[in-house]
């Protein structure tokens, strides 16, 4: 099911927002054409942006993963804001910031409340999302403390507000529900690209590298004893072992086939490791059927599972390893 994260875009003390953002919330879960989670910014205390630049998903501090994996898992947001002097509040700016791929390709609605309803947050909002290739809706909901507020502080909306609401969110869902295909070929990019990454570090024979490629509770079916390896560290040890064999190694994967769906994905194809052996003789291999399991992480897909497999003779009950893709 689509699911829609609103995002409550206030950590200032005395806030509002968040009875703002409670309405939004229970209306929202009246529907059934989506699923609707409250993110709340105080429950994501990030520095101010500290990330290298760049769109690669991965990041380097943990915070910055844990937000990651939250936007990540939405495909669309409602944003709800304040105005701070004419201008977007800064914690949420700085939560936008901080992540780039894990917004792409995915809708946004905005509800607002200020002075004069939040609507030039909102205006500036539009502009940071179309930098971060998220389609922004037209209809938004714009909540005045003079009209919407007893005292300024207490959240009365008009009964007329719901209507403006239901709207918004009949965009929001429809839009996100639209630009699904879009997220899948964007997770299969990402997900044949940590795979060149799985090539590259086999090349270079590099185990650190191979283990950010990895779940740590990854569960590998290999050709070679014993039935299973459990765990990334078992998955290294089981690689380590290949390199002692190697000079140099290479690793072909053909015919890939990736299929996505939400968080997890599946890829098959034919792979085979050869190289130079340390005595110098030139191994070519034997082609194997892959598979792999993936898993987006928040920082970026990983191999939670993989199977190596060649056919048997029947006969034989041995395994045939002369066979080309």
């Amino acid at each position: 099911m689509t699911k829609i994260g609103i995002v409550l875009g206030s950590t200032r003390p005395g806030r509002v927002g968040d009875q703002v953002a409670r309405w939004v919330h229970e209306r929202a879960g009246r529907r059934a054409d989506a699923a609707f989670e409250l993110v709340d910014l105080r429950d994501h205390p990030l520095p101010h942006l500290e990330e290298p630049p760049g769109f690669s998903g991965r990041y380097a501090d943990e915070r910055t993963r844990a937000w990651a994996a939250v936007v990540a898992s939405c495909d669309g947001f409602v944003l709800v804001t304040p105005e701070y002097n004419h201008s977007v509040p800064g914690v949420l700016k700085n939560a936008m910031d901080h992540v780039h791929v894990e917004w792409n390709t995915k809708a946004a609605g905005f509800v607002s409340y200020g002075g004069v309803g939040g609507a030039r947050s909102v205006e500036q909002l539009r502009l940071v999302c179309g930098a971060l290739q998220v389609a922004d809706v037209a209809p938004q909901v714009t909540l005045p403390l003079a009209t919407e507020f007893e005292n300024h502080t207490v959240f009365r909306p008009g009964d007329y507000q719901l209507a403006a609401l239901d709207t918004l969110l009949d965009h929001v869902v429809a839009w996100s529900t639209a630009l699904a295909p879009l997220r899948r070929g964007d997770a299969e990019a990402a997900i044949r690209s940590r795979l060149d990454d799985v090539i590259e570090a086999l090349r270079a024979k590099d185990l650190e590298a191979l283990r950010r490629v990895y779940a740590p509770d990854v569960v590998s079916f290999d050709v070679e004893p014993p039935l299973q390896h459990v765990g990334v560290e078992a998955k290294l040890t089981n690689w380590a072992k290949v390199f002692t064999f190697f000079e140099k190694v290479d690793y072909e994967l053909r015919d890939l086939t990736i299929a996505v769906s939400g968080d997890l994905a599946v890829g098959h194809g034919f792979g085979r490791v050869s190289g130079t052996l340390k005595n110098g003789v030139v191994a070519d291999g034997m082609w194997v059927r892959a598979t792999f399991v993936f898993r987006n992480a928040g920082d970026g897909w990983v191999i939670v599972h993989d199977q190596a497999s060649v056919p048997f003779d029947i006969a034989t009950g041995r395994g045939v390893a002369d066979l080309e893709p």
